[in-house]
């Protein structure tokens, strides 16, 4: 606790500390050095346009919190509120400045900056801090430090004497300046320091148990406001009548136990504060052993690395000394071709020579003929078999690129990297339309994540299976069964490792479904119009359209609506794979089943084969209902609301999407969204 017991001022140990009323604690020498005259700290007083005083508070005034006057008579605190709190009211004006005009000295602590107003006693009018000066004392004794003189502006002097009535420490150099044993200083009783500091803390202890205006009452109450001890007397006749006084030891017990009850709280952050730092320390510890194993590991990772370079620089040679070798082998060989060549033709050289030299005319001709063509035709070829360009460079035609791996090497660093937190799925980013659904989330803040595995169950509780790997972070994912809900999951990965799974979310697809026309899959012939629910082409050859929605569990249930019928034409309604050809009448591959219909009869269809002719026909403004019952694996179909022919087809499996075939004669409009006839639920449930 050596800071506490210290001037902030100065520096060291308190001498004679006195308390401001902001609770700052400074040397009485110190204190005096910082007070100033109080004209200087005043605030102004100007008047307003309509002639009302107002405090100017543009200089020092807003650090004022309380306003102290303090003097030797009255050694009370008097604490007035904040003056700007009342900007223009002239009455606190005036009595504000006219109690501060009667102050000599003012003092600004320095830490907090809050002014003390004092009379001509100055510093020396503030309360001494006696608990401080003790605490100080006593430890001062138990580290056995000097005690050190009161007058040396740095003090570095220890002190050598103390006056009994002046109570001051001297060193010898300022005893014989400042306290020459002549005249009425003669009289003073010179002590050593260690037996003043005895003097003085009797001194202390008897003016603290005796009032200064009574001195033969005991100070057994206290002032809160003015905080100052007081005698009985004090509290029932003189200025602390209207004051709060209170039982001095019961104030007392009770300001103990509320700072005892502060001190233990803080005991216990200082108890948690101690043992964080022995795991800081064990840390440390285990970061020695951390730091070696870490070591080894770059060791061995260098190492490898060298030892790649190492054998590619082997590979790299060995490149090097085959292109060498081939180099010298090639120019070898067209050596030997030349040598070879050039043989050839300085032999011919010579022979020619030497029949030259023949002087016999008829003998020369005899040959001469054919050493002409045989010399035209060497000169001639001796070029082309010469080859006198080198068949290779003697240069090394290669650059070994080294930069990418240099600048690996160069910009090898070490990268932070570990399992990614626990994803989040984002809720209300979250949706579910007809029998598709949307899953959104995020990654745990500053994880580094390479990417994201989506989980989807079944829609009845089932396994979880794997429906998206990829760095997106949201998916949609179509196809699924209509009123099922399913429940989904996501997880990070990246190469350190992988994120536990998220929290589930379940989503509910529709119990019914609703879709259009699809325009991008339908065939060209077919116009759109009301939203891609109404049809119609512009063909006189039947064109197929489809759903946008497909079907493999459940019981669905839609209408197709005659707009407009001419011709008694027959378009074909039902259902069919989304991979069908849509060129031809719906039913005539074996990728749909259908129903077509004219304006007296209708037939069924699938891989072109008609069957179960059934009478009725359609007109305008007719309704063909198709009920798709994937749980039975069966096709129906009602005209007007009611039942029309016998079940179409049976033994129904895989994926279906509703679809018409139609051609320029025909619009129809699709309606979807609606519930199966009350005759053929009844008649699903039987058969379930």
């Amino acid at each position: 606790m050596e800071e506490e017991l210290k001037c902030p001022i100065c520096r060291r140990f308190y001498t004679k500390p006195v308390l401001f009323p902001c609770s700052h604690s400074f040397c009485m020498a110190c204190a005096v050095n910082l007070q100033e005259p109080a004209q200087q700290l005043i605030p102004q007083v100007t008047c307003s346009e309509d002639g009302t005083q107002v405090i100017n508070d543009t200089v020092d005034f807003p650090e004022i919190d309380k306003v102290s006057i303090v003097s030797e008579t009255d050694s009370g605190v008097v604490c007035n509120s904040r003056p700007s709190s009342y900007v223009g009211t002239p009455s606190l004006a005036n009595i504000f400045t006219q109690t501060l005009q009667s102050c000599t000295y003012g003092i600004k602590c320095p830490l907090c900056h809050k002014l003390v107003f004092l009379d001509d006693s100055g510093a020396h009018a503030l309360p001494p801090h006696r608990v401080l000066e003790a605490i100080v004392d006593k430890y001062t004794q138990q580290k056995h430090v000097e005690i050190k003189c009161e007058l040396c502006e740095n003090g570095s002097s220890n002190a050598t004497t103390m006056c009994e009535q002046c109570e001051v420490f001297y060193c010898d150099t300022c005893r014989d300046s400042c306290h020459p044993s002549r005249g009425s200083l003669a009289k003073h009783n010179l002590v050593a320091p260690a037996q003043g500091k005895t003097i003085l803390r009797a001194k202390n202890k008897s003016k603290d148990a005796k009032c200064y205006e009574h001195s033969e009452e005991q100070l057994s109450m206290f002032c809160t406001g003015c905080k100052i001890p007081v005698c009985f007397t004090c509290s029932q006749e003189g200025r602390h009548t209207t004051h709060d006084v209170q039982a001095l030891g019961a104030l007392c017990k009770g300001s103990k136990s509320e700072l005892s009850q502060n001190l233990q709280s803080l005991s216990e952050k200082a108890k948690s504060g101690t043992e964080f730092i022995q795991r800081l320390k064990a840390m440390t510890e285990s970061v020695n052993g951390n730091s070696n194993e870490f070591e080894a590991t770059v060791v061995a990772q260098c190492d490898a690395l060298i030892e790649a370079i190492k054998k590619r620089k082997v590979e790299l040679l060995e490149s090097v000394q085959v292109e060498k070798d081939n180099k010298v082998k090639t120019l070898k060989e067209q050596v030997s071709h030349c040598t070879s060549l050039l043989q050839r033709t300085t032999g011919l050289l010579q022979f020619c020579i030497e029949v030259l030299k023949e002087s016999n005319p008829s003998s020369f001709l005899q040959v001469s003929n054919g050493l002409i063509d045989r010399v035209a035709a060497a000169d001639t070829n001796f070029n082309k078999e010469m080859e006198l360009a080198p068949r290779v460079s003697p240069e090394f035609e290669l650059t070994l690129d080294n930069t990418p791996a240099l600048h690996a090497v160069q910009t090898l660093n070490f990268f932070q990297m570990k399992a990614p937190g626990q994803p989040f799925i984002i809720p209300e980013e979250c949706s579910a339309e007809n029998n598709s659904v949307t899953i959104a989330w995020q990654p745990y803040p500053s994880s580094v994540v390479e990417a994201y595995t989506l989980e989807l169950d079944d829609g009845n509780g089932g396994d979880f299976r794997v429906v998206y790997v990829g760095r997106e972070m949201i998916c949609t994912v179509d196809g699924l069964h209509f009123h099922s809900i399913y429940n989904a999951r996501v997880k990070a990965h990246n190469h350190a490792g992988e994120s536990p799974y998220s929290e589930l979310v379940s989503l509910q697809t529709a119990e019914v479904a609703w879709f259009t026309f699809d325009n991008t899959t339908t065939h060209q012939d077919i116009m759109f119009t009301n939203n891609n629910l109404s049809i119609t082409c512009n063909s006189f050859d039947h064109r197929v359209a489809l759903g946008t929605v497909g079907f493999s569990k459940g019981i669905h249930y839609w209408e197709v609506t005659i707009d407009r019928y001419d011709s008694h034409t027959d378009p074909s309604i039902g259902i069919a794979r989304f991979d069908v050809d849509k060129g031809l009448m719906l039913g005539k591959d074996d990728k749909a089943w259908s129903m077509y219909i004219d304006y007296q009869r209708s037939w069924f269809i699938h891989r072109d084969e008609h069957t179960n002719r059934t009478d009725g026909g359609i007109k305008c403004s007719s309704v063909i209902g198709c009920i798709l019952d994937l749980n039975n694996h069966t096709l129906s179909y009602f005209i007007d609301d009611e039942p029309h022919g016998p079940i179409a087809f049976t033994d129904l499996h895989g994926v279906f999407f509703p679809a018409v075939s139609i051609n320029r004669n025909v619009q129809v409009t699709l309606r979807t969204g609606i519930e199966p006839p009350v005759e053929s639920e009844g008649s699903a449930s039987d058969e379930e």
